[in-house]
């Protein structure tokens, strides 16, 4: 009773400490700065709706820092001012000239919209435009036109205001001399937000373009906007089971007005459509400094921040400076009040303010006004488990040891190789009563799945568990994980979900200031999970059906991870065929998912198989 008094206490002192932080930098952004609302003309005429904050100190120059973004850059009014300047008000408080722009085609700018606008590399014309040649001439009007800058300017931008920032890199502008993508939406079929390998990402999807996706007629505002797609529902396992096969979502709720949705239907594989959306190949010859940012929570982007990152490394010479800060945050937790609890971990210390002073701040401030010394390393990770922010020269480091966790009989995993014959674990997997994602009703897509208890899901007959005996000595994870399956189905198509689980101690004391009041006793703490879609196992473009019965591989990479096992806990694995609402369902028949029907959902006996032959097993890159 009296932790419960206390956190009661604590949250109303929080959200009274918020309400009048958020009137107090209200009240500084309008006293310090003023406000002006430009149309910047583009190359090829259309011109893009831009709010500008300068200084009213016009005593010094001040370098410009943007967002461009397709979510508005609300309020609208020369009186009408942001509660806040820049992604936290470090940077309105350390003086920034700061600039917001709708991009092309969305709010009040002119232009046609287009969804993860492909790169031009070969423009001859002033037609020929992209987000690059876009984000050049904006910054090329402002250093002209705003007065008291000074030359240099920085962008950032958190999921599609970070694919904005990323594509800013290609071709910049001079005057470009920083860039923080964060959490950027980087390529839709592969990893992020709508696909991952091949799955579609049904919630998160839907919930998304029945909003954004309604088109608009002329240049409004958010109050002008309305959209009468509204879907009514409270337990969002229950609404999209008996919605069905995806054809039914156009019929119910989209029709024909959703552009992007009925794009989504129509390539169901990884086809040029999709290839032109990832900007990774065109990350070369970047003269901008980089620091691209993203949370090992993220259930949205954690792709991406990997990605852009690895992309840029690999791509540009050792000269450039490029770097990477992962955390243990949900999607743009790094911006959140107080990053200390998420879910129902408590990381010892305001992680998200940690970063705003130490990295993300001196960052902008050494490339933007030549102010402190460029000391930050190359990789900046939170390590959770052990709650310890390292510092490396690479990532993953150099430092490390690929390990192999081989599935056992009876449940067992080991870091030896089985030696039995002919050793499975079989289960009906029925797309009719999928496993859920997580445990409870919900309306929405949660963030917190992502590193939520999975002892619901380990009850279930159709979730196969491997865990190891009790570790003796800390173990910590720093980089990729690769699930590799030998599997058999009786179906002709399945999906596999790959669960990595920290497994706490049944003895486990309850945690001080606990988010939820939650023992961690027995805690099964998701560290990873990914799925894939068995159809894509030799390739992403042409698809290929499973032979009934014939053992096959299935092997595909996890995003990277940063966690610590300790002494005394255990490392679980979980695989799954579904993953439900979050992932559509897989009717576990080769047809066109797009395009199948309630009838072409069918049952299916699975096997996992963890023999001397077919070694099911998952590789770890460990920390020496």
């Amino acid at each position: 009773m009296k932790q419960m008094l206390l956190l009661l206490g604590l949250s109303m002192y929080f959200s009274f400490a918020r309400a009048q932080s958020s009137s107090e930098d209200s009240t500084y952004i309008r006293q310090n700065y003023t406000k002006v609302e430009k149309y910047i003309t583009m190359r090829d005429g259309k011109k893009l709706f831009t709010s500008i904050y300068t200084p009213k100190d016009q005593s010094k120059k001040y370098p410009i820092m943007m967002t461009r973004t397709p979510y508005t850059v609300a309020p609208y009014g020369e009186n009408e001012y942001r509660r806040t300047l820049g992604q936290n008000m470090l940077f309105a408080r350390s003086g920034f000239i700061f600039v917001y722009q709708d991009v092309r085609g969305k709010w009040m700018s002119e232009g046609d919209y287009v969804d993860v606008r492909p790169i031009n590399d070969k423009k001859k014309k002033k037609t020929d435009i992209d987000e690059s040649s876009d984000t050049y001439d904006t910054i090329d009007w402002l250093v002209k036109n705003v007065p008291n800058n000074n030359g240099k300017v920085g962008i950032e931008g958190i999921s599609y205001p970070g694919f904005y920032s990323t594509a800013s890199l290609p071709n910049a502008h001079p005057a470009l001399k920083a860039v923080s993508p964060q959490a950027p939406v980087t390529d839709w079929f592969l990893g992020d937000d709508f696909h991952h390998n091949g799955a579609f990402m049904m919630m998160d999807a839907f919930n998304f373009y029945t909003g954004f996706g309604v088109p608009r007629p002329k240049p409004i505002t958010p109050k002008q906007f309305k959209s009468n797609i509204k879907p009514v529902f409270k337990d969002n396992y229950k609404f999209y089971l008996e919605m069905g096969a995806l054809p039914n979502f156009k019929k119910h709720y989209m029709g024909d007005s959703i552009k992007f949705w009925n794009d989504l239907m129509a390539h169901p594989n990884y086809d040029e459509f999709w290839k032109a959306m990832n900007i990774r190949p065109h990350l070369k010859n970047i003269t901008p400094a980089t620091m691209t940012v993203g949370g090992f929570f993220d259930a949205e982007d954690c792709f991406g921040a990997l990605h852009v990152y690895d992309a840029l490394e690999k791509q540009n010479p050792q000269s450039h400076k490029n770097m990477l800060v992962m955390g243990p945050w949900f999607h743009g937790g790094w911006e959140s009040k107080d990053g200390t609890l998420f879910a129902d971990q408590n990381f010892g210390s305001n992680t998200s303010q940690w970063f705003r002073e130490n990295v993300e701040l001196p960052f902008f401030n050494y490339y933007l006004k030549d102010e402190g010394t460029m000391d930050l390393p190359e990789a900046t990770i939170f390590i959770t488990g052990s709650n310890q922010w390292k510092k490396f020269d690479t990532w993953p480091p150099k430092n490390t040891t690929e390990k192999t966790l081989y599935f056992q009989a009876d449940g067992k995993l080991s870091f030896s190789a089985p030696a039995t014959t002919d050793s499975f674990d079989e289960y009906v997997s029925d797309p009719n009563a999928p496993v859920p994602y997580q445990d409870g009703i919900q309306k929405g897509r949660t963030r917190e799945y992502m590193l939520d208890d999975q002892r619901f899901a380990g009850r279930r007959p159709d979730v196969k568990v491997y865990q190891t005996d009790t570790l003796t000595e800390d173990m910590t994870l720093t980089g990729p994980v690769m699930a590799d399956l030998f599997a058999s189905t009786t179906g002709t198509d399945a999906d596999y979900v790959v669960k990595l689980i920290d497994v706490f101690p049944d003895t486990y004391p309850n945690p001080i200031l606990n988010p939820k009041n939650v023992t961690l006793a027995g805690y099964q703490m998701l560290i990873r999970g990914e799925v894939f879609r068995g159809r894509f196992r030799n390739s992403f473009e042409k698809p290929e059906a499973f032979v009934p019965g014939k053992v096959t591989e299935v092997k595909y990479a996890l995003p990277d991870v940063g966690h610590t096992f300790r002494k005394g806990h255990r490392i679980m694995i979980q695989v799954q065929n579904s993953w439900f609402p979050l992932v559509d369902r897989n009717p576990q028949k080769f047809v066109d998912i797009y395009q199948a029907t309630d009838a072409d959902f069918q049952k299916a006996t699975n096997r996992i198989y963890h023999d001397a032959q077919n070694k099911s097993s998952v590789k770890i890159t460990v920390l020496e």
